[in-house]
């Protein structure tokens, strides 16, 4: 990562934590390194099974963590009578799908655990829209609902040995497979919308009323309406979408799950969704919902469009007054220009000007 990538990815950092902050979120720390085991047996879960593993000298095998929301899960239960909001900045570990090696990538998140409720729901996903909002402008976040996926293979009379296969074909947005998975029109008709809708949240809920649904894929759509209503009360709603092939494995996730997309960036920058079912998994009898912002994927924006490392370098040699040089930094800095004082101007260095001390002091005394 370049410079200005690091730039962009730290000032992301510091936005981001102000921003969790105001809403109640605390800062959760956690080790590198989990039990090989816990990721085993929720390897599922994980974007790849491929982990960087060691022994510790008790020959334990450890891993180096390649997700953080299994290691908060196992570290933290929910708030009695309440949710317990946090917020992190943390390196995973892991290869991508498809992909032999191994990266260190940064990402920053929240998760609310606990009795998550409509309101909590809401606010995350309105933090979602914030977050893309403080990396640009040019972004879509894209909303979908397990409940009301499942609920559509189910009054279709989908066979559940199916469900991970239609899954696939409703993620790659393939009708085509879909529609083969299907054993009559009426499945196909049914499952149709979940590969053929897409667009603002008013537009598409109002296509989805017209849908003859059963009651708990109703009570999704009314969730779905909820969340539109709360995010048009906020003005957030311009740049959000409903998409049904953000949809991810119902072994885990229940509810809304959620992808964020920015101009410029080829994958997806911001995840996340309700994980009830994985909290159930790992034995918390619990509630949550959270996401991450992969900051690793800033770097396509290429940070900003300065050719220049510094503004001024500014030359002295030992014969130069040490106070007056302090001076002159003060002041060229206040202006907001980057000063680099130098006995010489570093190779290959690029700079908008040159100055040197005695002159400068000449002209300004």
């Amino acid at each position: 990562m370049n410079n200005s990538c690091l730039l962009t990815a730290e000032r992301a950092i510091f936005d981001f934590r102000s921003l969790y902050q105001q809403y109640g979120y605390s800062r959760f720390k956690m080790s590198r390194f989990e039990q090989y085991d816990l990721y085993v047996r929720n390897k599922d879960f994980l974007v790849s099974d491929r982990m960087i593993t060691f022994t510790d000298s008790n020959g334990t095998l450890l891993a180096l963590k390649p997700d953080v929301t299994i290691s908060i899960i196992k570290n933290t239960t929910g708030a009695s009578g309440g949710v317990r909001k946090l917020y992190y900045n943390e390196n995973v570990y892991r290869a991508g799908k498809g992909e032999s090696s191994f990266k260190e990538i940064t990402q920053t998140g929240l998760e609310c655990i606990g009795e998550v409720d409509l309101y909590n729901i809401c606010e995350v996903i309105m933090l979602a829209v914030k977050s893309l909002e403080l990396i640009s402008e040019k972004y879509i976040l894209d909303i979908s609902h397990v409940g009301l996926v499942s609920g559509l293979m189910r009054q279709a009379g989908i066979d559940e040995s199916k469900y991970s296969d239609v899954l696939k074909c409703i993620r790659e947005k393939n009708t085509s497979g879909l529609m083969a998975l299907c054993d009559t029109d009426d499945q196909r008709d049914s499952l149709l919308v979940l590969t053929s809708v897409y667009g603002p949240m008013d537009k598409v809920l109002e296509d989805l009323h017209s849908l003859n649904l059963d009651d708990q894929a109703m009570q999704a759509l009314d969730q779905l309406d909820s969340i539109y209503s709360a995010l048009k009360a906020c003005g957030l709603d311009k740049n959000v979408r409903i998409d049904f092939s953000v949809v991810n494995d119902m072994n885990y996730y229940n509810g809304i799950v959620f992808q964020g997309f920015i101009k410029g960036i080829p994958s997806g920058v911001l995840s996340g969704g309700q994980y009830d079912r994985l909290m159930r998994n790992m034995g918390k009898d619990t509630g949550a919902i959270g996401f991450a912002v992969y900051l690793d994927e800033l770097e396509a924006l290429g940070g900003d469009d300065d050719p220049y490392d510094v503004d001024i370098v500014l030359l002295y040699d030992e014969t130069d007054d040490v106070t007056a040089l302090l001076a002159a930094v003060e002041q060229l800095t206040s202006r907001g220009s980057r000063v680099l004082p130098r006995t010489a101007v570093p190779e290959k260095l690029r700079y908008r000007q040159l100055i040197n001390i005695k002159d400068w002091r000449a002209d300004n005394v």
